[in-house]
């Protein structure tokens, strides 16, 4: 529950740096990794530790994804603040 709290907030007071933004919702999905650990601990039930394991290939996919969009931002824009995405019609 820390974990979760920390990383919406994360989320809320870094509005300016878009890879700053990213961090908090890689701690996000690490209380949701917990979660399933103690929770399939508890119910003594192995659905909980294969979901864990497919948590880290979700965060790497997503990580993967926003930094091609950070790449394609940068070159055409030439910038990645987030004051400047607003802009971007498509």
């Amino acid at each position: 529950m820390i974990i979760s709290i920390s990383g919406i907030r994360g989320i809320l007071l870094n509005r300016r740096n878009i890879p700053i933004m990213s961090m908090p919702i890689e701690s996000m999905l690490l209380a949701v990794n917990v979660n399933f650990l103690v929770f399939s601990v508890s119910s003594d039930d192995m659905m909980g530790q294969s979901f864990a394991s497919l948590v880290p290939t979700v965060a790497a996919a997503e990580s993967a994804i926003g930094l091609a969009i950070f790449v394609i931002t940068f070159r055409v824009r030439g910038t990645i603040a987030v004051e400047f995405i607003n802009s971007i019609q498509g």
